[in-house]
């Protein structure tokens, strides 16, 4: 691949992003990692000769010294982001941030939260970290805070106010700090980062080639993904597309399918698959496994605009579960499914419709490849160029070089 790369997950999320984005910042030509969804719900693990991090709102080329960009898509949270910037030894020379970036706040996480408890059974499977409740005020409210308030503490202070008390309004009393601390911890960000224009993207992408990192799957995009269980972020390359002219695009997967929390999934398995990175959480719910779902990739490949080339992970994983499958087509009330077809762009009843359909759906072909790597590059129209074989940077193999752009 030449020039500029972008990455995005075709599943539900977890398919190895990081360690994808890590082993192409390997190349040492990498100019800028430039972050285009999400934000700290993020969690991009990457494992380097006995290191390991869960990359969240730095980029996963961290680790080489490359550069981070939070991009204006990105819902920033300065706290999360204190964090691990203590655990990574504060690289904040390595991070500029948008100053048109949403500000994720303790009372939107808070709201988040309340949200998910309302819901009782019928959770939607959120991070509970407040970037889908981020976006919703911000839908709302004109004054929704964004990264350049940090520059001026009145404004800044006047925002927040407006936010814990919008929020409590609606949700009651909310766990959050006192005002005066967050505007404390806040105004320390904006001294600690680079807050910068639009411009800075045009200067980073004249530097030489850059890798857009996406966060969570494109199977959970908030208008293609299976509604209401979705994120509230563009998971597929269109953010890449509103910030770039030209790039390559890598789609990623793993041998075998994976979800978080609530939602259809239709290859579901009892699956012995040890997770060593991704558990149960209070929120998201346990971490579900099942086969490799080749329909519903197929349906990502598609509704994403397609993909240049895939990164296939965990191909050591059938050699150690001989029951892993690759499931090619459905049953859906007693049809053969085996494309998912998409419906109008942002139609929200559409995507309920699908969903219903797919919470009824059953694996109906199921086989076993000799080939994985190269079964999955032909069902999904790809040529496979990164292949990893276990969780250690080490572990990757790629058939291909970064050249400049």
């Amino acid at each position: 691949m030449n020039g500029h790369i972008a990455v995005a997950d075709l599943g539900y999320g977890d398919a190895g992003k990081g360690t994808v984005v890590d082993a192409i910042c390997a190349s040492g030509r990498i100019a800028a990692v430039i972050r285009f969804n999400g934000g700290a719900q993020a969690a991009h693990n990457v494992v380097a000769g006995g290191r390991h991090h869960t990359f969240a709102q730095f980029g996963a080329g961290t680790f080489h010294g490359v550069p981070t960009h939070l991009s204006r898509f990105v819902v920033v949270d300065p706290l999360a982001l204190a964090a691990e910037a203590a655990s990574l030894g504060n690289p904040f020379h390595l991070l500029t941030v948008d100053g048109e970036a949403l500000l994720a706040t303790p009372w939107h996480r808070a709201a988040n939260r309340a949200a998910e408890r309302r819901r009782g059974g019928a959770r939607h499977g959120s991070c509970g970290m407040g970037i889908g409740q981020t976006m919703a005020y911000a839908l709302s409210h004109a004054d929704a805070p964004r990264v350049a308030d940090v520059l001026s503490p009145a404004r800044l202070r006047r925002r927040l106010a407006a936010v814990r008390d919008r929020l409590t309004a609606a949700y009651g009393e909310l766990d959050g700090p006192p005002l005066e601390d967050v505007v404390t911890a806040f105004t320390a960000f904006g001294a600690a980062v680079s807050i910068v224009d639009g411009t800075c993207l045009d200067r980073l992408l004249g530097n030489g080639p850059c890798v857009f990192e996406g966060a969570q799957g494109v199977l959970l995009d908030e208008w293609r993904g299976w509604h209401p269980y979705t994120t509230w972020s563009t998971t597929t390359f269109a953010n890449v597309a509103a910030l770039c002219d030209s790039f390559e695009r890598l789609g990623v997967v793993r041998t075998y399918t994976t979800r978080h929390g609530a939602g259809p999934f239709v290859t579901e398995a009892p699956l012995d698959l040890p997770e060593p990175h991704n558990g149960a959480g209070e929120w998201q719910g346990a971490f579900r496994v099942g086969h490799f779902d080749a329909v519903a990739h197929r349906y990502a490949v598609e509704v994403a605009g397609g993909v240049d080339a895939l990164a296939v992970t965990h191909l050591d994983a059938p050699g150690r579960c001989p029951q892993l499958r690759v499931c090619t087509s459905y049953d859906v009330a007693g049809e053969r499914w085996d494309r998912i077809e998409p419906g109008p762009f942002q139609d929200l009843e559409h995507q309920a419709r699908l969903t219903e359909a797919m919470a009824g759906a059953r694996p109906r072909d199921l086989h076993r490849p000799a080939d994985w790597a190269g079964e999955i590059g032909d069902l999904l129209g790809a040529p496979v160029r990164l292949e990893s074989w276990g969780p250690d940077r080490a572990d990757k193999r790629t058939a291909f070089a970064v050249a400049a752009a």
